[in-house]
């Protein structure tokens, strides 16, 4: 049995491989993940033990000690074996150079994911708008990060884009954000009454957070209405569509009770006297040929 172990199958950096050598490799990596497991599963028992309940945080703390037990492992797992670490650095020096411009973007984003995961500026849990979209970071990952859009949809977002990029986290230190809604009326309208109804409205909203007060504000006057902003502080940025909807309808609803009207764009037409006589004519002649 001891010569097929002992069967020479290759060489790395001046090192013979033989089977032997393959399968203490092999049990190392496989020793390394089971305790990479069993360290991640103490680090959630101990951030609980302390009372810190963010899954964010002890999400990112088991990730870092996954990825620092396996670099270690298998730096072990490579010195055990006997191939000398620094020599296969030396004679891989010129593929890694080629593999790492063939593999910028990937090598890019693993630089930060890592970024990421030491920072903490962006957690699992948190509600991030990019490029456009307002998502959900469901899974961080040393390469990408996985999200979920208001439509249910699973986003792959490369985590360079999220380093590099302006990115809006609605999360980051707390969960406030404050909703705006326009709404023009007519230019002959009570304003004070305008006001009063806008604040009064504003202020019965269910869902708004009741230690921060809603703010009404004479935004411009326009071109056929007297433009209003209507803010008020919610903490559930992820249901903002929702809520901006139903903000919406308790304003109509106001509004049309107080009777005051909703502006609305309107054109005035004004006629010269000559096209009015023109016009004028053109009736009086339709009439006579009718008559006739």
């Amino acid at each position: 049995m001891d010569k097929y172990f002992d069967i020479r199958l290759f060489d790395v950096a001046g090192t013979p491989i033989s089977v032997a050598t393959l399968v203490t490799f092999a049990v190392i990596v496989l020793f390394t993940l089971i305790l990479s497991r069993v360290l991640e599963r103490a680090t959630g028992r101990a951030f609980k033990i302390r009372k810190v309940t963010d899954e964010g945080t002890i999400g990112v703390a088991q990730r870092l000690v996954h990825y620092l037990v396996l670099v270690v492992g298998i730096a072990v797992a490579l010195h055990t074996v006997g191939i000398n670490l620094t020599a296969l650095f030396a004679a891989g020096a010129l593929f890694a150079v080629a593999l790492g411009f063939a593999m910028q973007n990937i090598t890019q984003n693993f630089a930060s994911g890592v970024i990421l995961l030491v920072e903490r500026s962006i957690k699992p849990g948190d509600i991030l708008k990019v490029e456009g979209k307002l998502v959900k970071v469901i899974r961080m990952g040393i390469r990408a990060t996985v999200s979920r859009t208001l439509d249910d949809e699973e986003i792959i977002i490369p985590n360079a884009v999220l380093v590099q990029n302006s990115v809006t986290n609605y999360t980051l230190k707390d969960k406030l954000y404050r909703l705006r809604a326009m709404v023009g009326v007519v230019y002959w309208s009570d304003m004070a009454l305008v006001r009063e109804t806008l604040e009064k409205v504003a202020r019965q909203i269910p869902w708004r957070v009741e230690n921060l007060d809603p703010r009404i504000l004479l935004r411009q006057f326009g071109s056929s209405s007297v433009d209003y902003e209507v803010s008020v502080w919610i903490d559930d940025p992820w249901r903002l569509q929702l809520r901006l909807s139903e903000l919406h309808e308790a304003i109509w609803w106001a509004l049309k009770e107080a009777g005051i009207t909703i502006a609305f764009p309107q054109v005035d037409v004004h006629l010269d006297p000559p096209v009015m006589r023109s016009l004028e004519g053109l009736a009086l002649s339709r009439d006579s040929d009718t008559s006739a």
